[in-house]
C-alpha cells in the first residue's frame, strides 16, 4: 500500500479544520437545543407551544407591551411601606391618627389639585351632550355644577368670588371648590371615558373626531361598556366604535372558513390589549398621607432618615432659601386676621387660595399637598384604622357592584329613560348614572357563597368597632336607635330616589350627638382657611359627602398595573 505523505503544515491545517468543524456542528446542536427547550415566549406559546400572534388566527396578545403609561396630568408614586397617622401634636384629642404600619401599592397621582379650567371643560362636555334646555337633562347639568355660594359669609363681603372665582379666566388655574364629594366622583368617571376614548380614537380604532360631531346623549362613550360590551359602546353605532383605521383591519383579517363564513376573532380593543387606561378615581387615605408625606426624599437605603411634620423636610413652615428667605412654603392662615401677610410683603402670596404650582413641589413631584385647599380622598370617616386586620392598601369604603343583567343575559346600558338621580341630604339632585354606562346592581349572598374575603355587597361597616362588627351581633332593625353605632342624622328629603332606598319625606329633628356615618367622607390636607396644625399629612378630618364648601377641593389618582418601579428601575436592578 501507497503511503501519503504530508508535509507538517498541512498535517497542522488538516486538523484545525476538523477542529472547527467539529465545535461549528455542536455550537449549533446547543444552539438548536436550546431554543428548543426554552421558546421565545413573545412568538410561542409556554404552555401550549402554539404561534402567538399568527397571521393565520389562534391567540392574539400584545406581546410588546413595555409598562403602563402615566395618564394626562398624573405623575407616578412608586408605593412602600410608611407610618400612617404618624403625627407630633393632638391639640383636638380626636385620638383618629393612631400611628400604624401600612404599606401603599405605587400608583399615578394628579401633579396639582383639579382646577376651574378643568373642571369647565366637564361642565362643558354635559352641557353640549346634555343640553340643560331639555327638560329630560336640566337636572343631570344642574347636578354637576358646583355650590359657589360657599363663598358667602353672613359677616362678609365675598360676592366678587361667589360670581367670579368658578368662571373667570383669573382664576382658571386655581383649585376647584364647592364641589362635593359625590361631585368629584362623577367628575373623574367623565375624565376616564374622556381619556380613554381619546386613545382609542388615536390608535386608529374608532372614527375620527366623533368624539366631537357625533356624539350625543343616546351615544356616549364609557370605557366599561366599551370592554363589557362593545357592540353596544356609542349607542350601538358601530360606524363610530369601529371606524378607525386599525378597527377595519382587524375586521379585513377576520379568519374563514372555506365556505367564506367568519370564524369569529377580535375587531375591538380588549383589556388584554393594554390600549385602555385604569380609572381615575380618588385617591384613598393611605395613598394620599403617603404621596403627600413623599418620604422618598428623606431614605437612606431601605430605610427612613428621621420624621417628617410636612410635605417638605424639616420642623418650619417658612423658607431657608435665600432668594425667599421667609416666605411660606405653603399657602395657609397664619393667624388671626392673617390670610396672607402685609401688603408689600406677602408670606404666601395669597389671601384666598392660591394658582397651582405657586409652591415649590414635594419629592414625588406633587404641588399644594399642603395648603391651598383641603382635599377630598375616597375612604369613609371612622376614628380607628383596622391595621390589625388590614395593612395593605387600606380602604374603608367598598360597595361591591356587578353588572345589571337583562332577561336575554345582556348587559344592562343605561338608556335616557333610565336615568336615575341620587337625592342629597340638601334636596340636590345629582345623577347617578349616564346614558351609555352600564347599570351596577349590588352582589348578592349566591356570589359571594362560600367566600372567605367578603361576604356582602356594602362593607363600609366593617370591623368599625360597633356592635355588628362583634361575634356576638344580632341582626336588629334599623328602626332600632339604641342598636346603631353612631348617632347620626338621618335625612329623608322630599322625592327621595336613590341606591339607599330610604322613602319619606321631612328633616331629622331628634337631637344627635355625631355627625358620623356611612355618608361622610375623609379630607385630607390644611387649606387657606387652616392653621399650620392642618398641614400636617397624617391630621384627618371629616365631611357630609354630599355638602361642599370653600375650602375643599380635590385631586385624582390612577392604580399602577404591573411592576412596582418604572422602566428605569427595573434595568438598573437586572
Amino acid at each position: 500500500m501507497r503511503r501519503l505523505k504530508f508535509l507538517p503544515k498541512e498535517i497542522m491545517n488538516m486538523k484545525i479544520n476538523i477542529a472547527f468543524k467539529a465545535f461549528l456542528t455542536f455550537f449549533l446542536a446547543v444552539g438548536l437545543l436550546s431554543c428548543n427547550n426554552s421558546r421565545d415566549y413573545k412568538n410561542n406559546s409556554r404552555a401550549t407551544g402554539w404561534d402567538i400572534n399568527s397571521d393565520e388566527g389562534g391567540f392574539q396578545y400584545n406581546t410588546d407591551y413595555k409598562e403602563q403609561e402615566a395618564g394626562p396630568g398624573l405623575v407616578f408614586v412608586e408605593g412602600g411601606t410608611f407610618t400612617m397617622g404618624q403625627v407630633q401634636d393632638d391639640v383636638m384629642h380626636d385620638w383618629n391618627n393612631t400611628p400604624t404600619q401600612q404599606h401603599v401599592q405605587s400608583f399615578y397621582m394628579d401633579e396639582t389639585e383639579v382646577t376651574n379650567m378643568m373642571y369647565m371643560e366637564y361642565l362643558d362636555w354635559l352641557k353640549k351632550v346634555f343640553p340643560p334646555t331639555e327638560e329630560n337633562y336640566r337636572k343631570i347639568y344642574n347636578g354637576a355644577l358646583p355650590d359657589t355660594l360657599v363663598w358667602r359669609n353672613r359677616l362678609g363681603y365675598n360676592e366678587t368670588m361667589v360670581n367670579n372665582y368658578l368662571r373667570h379666566p383669573a382664576y382658571g388655574n386655581y383649585p376647584v371648590v364647592g364641589v362635593s364629594w359625590i361631585q368629584a366622583v362623577e367628575f373623574s368617571k367623565w375624565r376616564t371615558d374622556r381619556v380613554n376614548e381619546l386613545r382609542l380614537e388615536e390608535e386608529g380604532y374608532t372614527k375620527e373626531g366623533a368624539r366631537y360631531t357625533d356624539v350625543k346623549a343616546g351615544s356616549t362613550f364609557s370605557t366599561e361598556t366599551y370592554l363589557n360590551a362593545p357592540s353596544l359602546a356609542y349607542g350601538g353605532n358601530t360606524e363610530i366604535s369601529q371606524g378607525g383605521k386599525e378597527s377595519q383591519k382587524m375586521i379585513e383579517n377576520q379568519s374563514q372558513d372555506s365556505l367564506g363564513n367568519s370564524l369569529g376573532g377580535q375587531t375591538y380593543v380588549q383589556r388584554k390589549d393594554g390600549v385602555l387606561l385604569p380609572e381615575y378615581r380618588l385617591p384613598t387615605e393611605a395613598e394620599w398621607e403617603y404621596a403627600a408625606l413623599a418620604l422618598v426624599g428623606i431614605r437612606d437605603y431601605n430605610a427612613y432618615r428621621g420624621r417628617k411634620k410636612y410635605p417638605w423636610d424639616g420642623q418650619y413652615t417658612r423658607n431657608n432659601d435665600m432668594r425667599a428667605q421667609g416666605d411660606q412654603l405653603a399657602n395657609f392662615k397664619q393667624g388671626k386676621g392673617d390670610y396672607g401677610g402685609i401688603a408689600g410683603w406677602s408670606d404666601d402670596g395669597a389671601d384666598i387660595t392660591a394658582e397651582v404650582k405657586s409652591y415649590n413641589p414635594n419629592d414625588f413631584g406633587l404641588y399644594d399637598m399642603a395648603g391651598n385647599v383641603a382635599e377630598w380622598v375616597a375612604d369613609v370617616y371612622r376614628p380607628k384604622i383596622d391595621d390589625e386586620f388590614n395593612d395593605f392598601n387600606y380602604y374603608r369604603g367598598n360597595v361591591y357592584t356587578k353588572n345589571a343583567i337583562n332577561e336575554d343575559g345582556t348587559v344592562k346600558v343605561v338608556g335616557l329613560e333610565d336615568i336615575q338621580f341620587d337625592t342629597l341630604s340638601t334636596g340636590r339632585l345629582v345623577a347617578r348614572s349616564f346614558p351609555g354606562e352600564i347599570a351596577q346592581v349590588p352582589v348578592t349572598e349566591e356570589d359571594t357563597y362560600m367566600r372567605t374575603n367578603y361576604t356582602n355587597s356594602d362593607q363600609r361597616n366593617f370591623r368599625d368597632g360597633d356592635k355588628q362588627s362583634s361575634r356576638y351581633y344580632q341582626s336588629y332593625q334599623e328602626t332600632d336607635e339604641s342598636k346603631r353605632m353612631y348617632n347620626s342624622p338621618q335625612y329623608n328629603a322630599p322625592n327621595r330616589n336613590d341606591s339607599t332606598s330610604i322613602a319619606g319625606s321631612g328633616y331629622d329633628n331628634q337631637k344627635r350627638t355625631t355627625l358620623i356615618s356611612d355618608e361622610v367622607r375623609v379630607y385630607k390636607g390644611g387649606s387657606w382657611k387652616d392653621r399650620a396644625y392642618w398641614l400636617d399629612p397624617a391630621q384627618r378630618r371629616y365631611f357630609p359627602q354630599g355638602m361642599a364648601t370653600d375650602y375643599i377641593g380635590f385631586r385624582n389618582a390612577m392604580s399602577r398595573v404591573g411592576s412596582k418601579s418604572l422602566g428605569e428601575k427595573k434595568k438598573a436592578r437586572n
